[in-house]
């Protein structure tokens, strides 16, 4: 495909957001599919949570270093290269007979992802002219990622039904696909000034393992946090070992000639608040769906199918995003969008604090639609706020601070829960249901925390859009630098 066609924008997009949807479902179907796992293997209930922690812990430990290469080894490349070791790996899961094969390829598969997405965000960011295109182009990769998660858990229950190996399989035709259209659609050319830091001095790599090295033990000592007060000193050990390099990493970063992170990026206000709303908003949603999941199945007895078609009510934000989410961008801007979703969500989760051992679907039913509403009106503009006016040469490290924020949300979310819930659970005081009521407290907390967090940053240069969402209808020709940016992609060479 040429790159001046004027259908390039849109096949682009569609190749990117195959990307996320990969990434969403591949997530999702797993977590549908654990119990068959275990049960089949033979597995531990340890080893069971290992397998998805490992895919957290690799995500999470190397998104900042992955976004950071994009920018400074080619976005092309990275973005390419590790869609390749994603489909390799996700099909080796398929093949494990022993627990730890399993974590080893999660965790390989966590890691491509970490260097993949953030690659495939700053893509969308460089070839599509700030304003309400790009907007309009990251509120549909947003709204694919949750569309992917929500329709993963319905495919991983009837792939489950079939055998939990077609689990890891799918993904593998999914990604063989993207991989052929992405090697047609990704020009090679327009990188070269994307690397200046590179062809100058050198690539960073004491900051590159400071950064990797603490990223991961921060996230172990994370999901440690589910274990609640037992092995509390090994908790207490990977958090300290995690910010001494966080605090190795910086000293490094400031002597560097071509440091892997510009700390002075931490000035940006509007991004910081973007990245913290993040990872609060996205943690109060894996640590509420993870608990809704509990409920549904160890309280109400429900299947794997039933649960995971009920929960589909929550994926309606993959329809939102991209249709409302830019009306209301447009609007009224980003943070106010923002602010909405917020608000939304804690209204969805305090609804749900009251439940009891024989709610019907209706009672359910409110829950889960504010949910998918919050999640359309929140995570798309977070996105937007977390990479507008960053320099073109460091949109794939704000990209990847973005998705470590996120990781490291998921895991808090779901870590915090089933601490509450384990300790809550201990003491016995009102039984399981009292459990679950007082873990779903979690959520509500954190989203009010990203409540205040977000606000601080309202009627601070968020001027309204004077430009119809509508800007990548194929009928139109794209103005001069956004059609440039089409066509050059500004990506790496091989």
């Amino acid at each position: 495909m040429r790159p001046d066609r004027p259908d390039t924008p849109w096949a682009l997009l569609l190749v990117l957001c195959g990307t996320i949807f990969l990434e969403g479902i591949d997530v999702a179907m797993l977590a549908v599919a654990i119990p068959s796992i275990r049960a089949d293997l033979d597995l531990s209930t340890g080893t069971a949570a290992w397998v998805m922690s490992a895919y957290i812990l690799g995500y999470a430990g190397f998104t900042l270093l992955g976004g950071r290469a994009a920018d400074l080894l080619g976005r092309r490349r990275m973005f390419l290269i590790w869609l390749t070791v994603f489909m390799v790996f996700s099909g080796l899961g398929g093949f494990a007979t022993e627990g730890w094969m399993m974590i080893v390829a999660r965790f390989v598969t966590g890691v491509s992802a970490a260097f993949m997405t953030p690659a495939a965000m700053s893509i969308i960011t460089t070839s599509y002219e700030e304003g309400p295109q790009r907007n309009r182009a990251l509120l549909i990769f947003a709204g694919t990622a949750a569309g992917g998660f929500s329709l993963g858990m319905v495919i991983g229950g009837l792939l489950t039904q079939l055998g939990w190996r077609w689990v890891f399989f799918a993904p593998v035709l999914l990604a063989g696909a993207l991989l052929v259209a992405a090697l047609r659609l990704l020009p090679r050319t327009g990188a070269a000034a994307e690397r200046p830091e590179k062809t100058a001095d050198g690539f960073d790599l004491p900051g590159a393992a400071a950064a990797a090295g603490s990223m991961l033990l921060l996230a172990a000592g994370v999901v440690r946090l589910e274990h609640g007060v037992s092995g509390w000193p090994l908790t207490a050990g990977a958090f300290a070992a995690g910010l001494l390099l966080v605090y190795v990493f910086v000293a490094v970063e400031r002597r560097s000639p071509a440091p892997l992170v510009r700390l002075a990026i931490f000035r940006r206000a509007s991004m910081v608040r973007a990245d913290l709303g993040a990872l609060l908003f996205v943690g109060s949603f894996f640590g509420f769906q993870f608990m809704a999941t509990l409920y549904l199945q160890e309280l109400r007895g429900w299947s794997s199918l039933e649960t995971s078609f009920a929960l589909m009510l929550m994926g309606l934000d993959a329809v939102l995003a991209p249709t409302l989410t830019p009306l209301l961008v447009n609007r009224f801007g980003n943070m106010r969008v923002v602010l909405g979703g917020f608000v939304a969500a804690i209204a969805a989760y305090g609804l749900f604090l009251p439940v009891s051992d024989d709610w019907s679907f209706g009672m359910m039913t409110p829950t889960l639609l504010l949910t998918s509403v919050a999640f359309a009106l929140a995570y798309g503009p977070l996105a937007i706020a977390a990479t507008d006016g960053v320099a073109p040469r460091e949109q794939g490290l704000a990209s990847g601070l973005l998705y470590t924020a996120t990781q490291f949300g998921s895991a808090i979310g779901i870590s915090a829960v089933t601490a509450v819930y384990g300790l809550a659970s201990a003491t016995g005081a009102d039984g399981a249901l009292g459990a679950f009521r007082a873990a779903l407290v979690v959520p509500v907390v954190m989203v009010v925390l990203g409540l205040v967090i977000t606000a601080t940053g309202l009627g601070r240069g968020q001027p309204r859009a004077s430009q119809s969402p509508d800007v990548l209808d194929s009928t139109r020709r794209p103005t001069a630098p956004a059609s440039a940016a089409a066509g050059e992609v500004a990506t790496s060479g091989d």
